[in-house]
């Protein structure tokens, strides 16, 4: 006979939840940005407002993205006509669309991230699936794990419609589930399409600037603690994780779902509120650690935008190689929303090997990873970068 007590504590992890592995993936339609303007104004049959593409033209440039991944492609649009206008009904053709192709781009990122981990699929014990588009019943958590044929017994969670903040959820969902399970693997996918947000021009700033600034990608990550030694190669131990709201902030990122997709409207105001909420998120994260130097530390932001980065960057006077792995995927992708920060923590321990450095934080002990999006809504999570050799 064991007491409950011992009986709870059997059924916990000893360690913290550690990042073993991470995969990406993105559609193979790729879009040159410096050219986007022309194709997309023709593509929607709108070549003739020449005003507003010199406009648009003008924002895409802003944006400091050279190339972004889309699974829209000019056969699609012309076989989905409606989804060119700015207002037509259109969203059973877009519903179509994601329910299929998100898991399927959600299961390419997650074969790399079991690849790279190096164990059968069939010791993933829960899944934690992300996504703005798609929702149906039953969700992409299902259908992932359908054609990926994972265990039936897999226990699922699908974290749906939470914008560009909840790379950051999914990654604190699963350091409780691996934390509260023991022996557990946390398959984590991100698997972001924008069909829902594309639509022909109009003169509303905020549509056009999401026309110019979201791309399509996945993510997935393998999330476990206590690794198998000399079998499992951890990169981060997860320290800590919470969520924030910023006061005064209603409204600031707001998209309704209409018959005509995701109408994505974004304040002026959004950079300020970060940048200016931002350092008290800090002071609370690492209290424990004793850490204030905020340049000692390797950053994982969610690049929502160049604006919202270089506010961060000066409100906090960060040296300029601090932003370097957020703005190179915002250059390389876009805005991903919830797969960014996965997707900039593979380039930044690609990067520390690279470079022969010692973790794979760029050298660095400690971290932070903030995902930045509606509500507005921040999530923080602490990292331990880890040994490379």
């Amino acid at each position: 006979m064991v007491t409950v007590e011992e009986f709870r504590r059997a059924q916990r992890a000893e360690g913290p939840a550690t990042i073993m592995a991470i995969g990406t993936a993105n559609p193979a339609n790729c879009l040159d940005q410096s050219t986007y303007a022309d194709y997309y104004f023709r593509v929607t049959n709108n070549e003739h407002k020449t005003e507003l593409k010199n406009k648009f033209n003008r924002i895409c440039e802003k944006t400091t993205i050279k190339k972004r991944y889309m699974h829209l492609t000019e056969e699609l649009l012309k076989e989905n006509p409606g989804l060119g206008t700015y207002d037509a009904p259109s969203f059973n053709a877009r519903q179509e669309m994601l329910v299929v192709e998100i898991p399927k781009l959600g299961k390419e990122a997650a074969l790399e991230a079991i690849k790279e981990w190096g164990q059968p699929k069939s010791k993933i014990t829960h899944l934690v699936f992300c996504t703005s588009g798609g929702v149906d019943m039953p969700g992409a958590d299902y259908q992932l794990a359908k054609i990926m044929g994972l265990n039936l017994s897999v226990k699922r969670v699908i974290v749906y419609q939470q914008g560009c903040f909840a790379g950051g959820t999914a990654l604190r969902l699963a350091k409780d589930l691996a934390e509260n399970n023991k022996g557990a693997r946390v398959l984590v996918v991100c698997s972001e399409i924008m069909v829902n947000l594309f639509r022909g021009p109009c003169e509303n700033l905020s549509s056009l600037v999401a026309q110019a600034l979201f791309g399509d990608g996945a993510a997935a990550m393998i999330v476990g603690s206590d690794p198998i030694p000399r079998v499992e190669k951890p990169l981060y131990e997860m320290f800590s994780a919470g969520q924030t709201i910023v006061m005064g902030s209603d409204g600031a990122i707001h998209g309704p779902i209409r018959e005509n997709g995701t109408l994505v409207q974004i304040g002026k105001d959004v950079p300020s509120h970060f940048a200016n909420n931002i350092e008290g998120i800090l002071v609370e994260a690492f209290k424990p650690l004793g850490i204030t130097d905020w340049n000692s530390i390797f950053w994982i932001a969610h690049p929502g935008g160049p604006a919202i980065i270089d506010q961060v960057e000066a409100k906090l006077g960060l040296n300029p190689e601090k932003m370097h792995a957020s703005r190179h995927v915002l250059a390389e992708y876009g805005n991903m929303q919830s797969a960014c920060v996965l997707f900039i923590l593979d380039e930044m321990r690609k990067k520390s090997a690279k470079e022969g450095l010692n973790t794979t934080g760029e050298g660095l002990e400690w971290g932070v990873l903030f995902g930045l999006g509606p509500g507005l809504t921040v999530e923080t999570v602490v990292l331990h970068s880890l040994a490379t050799v």
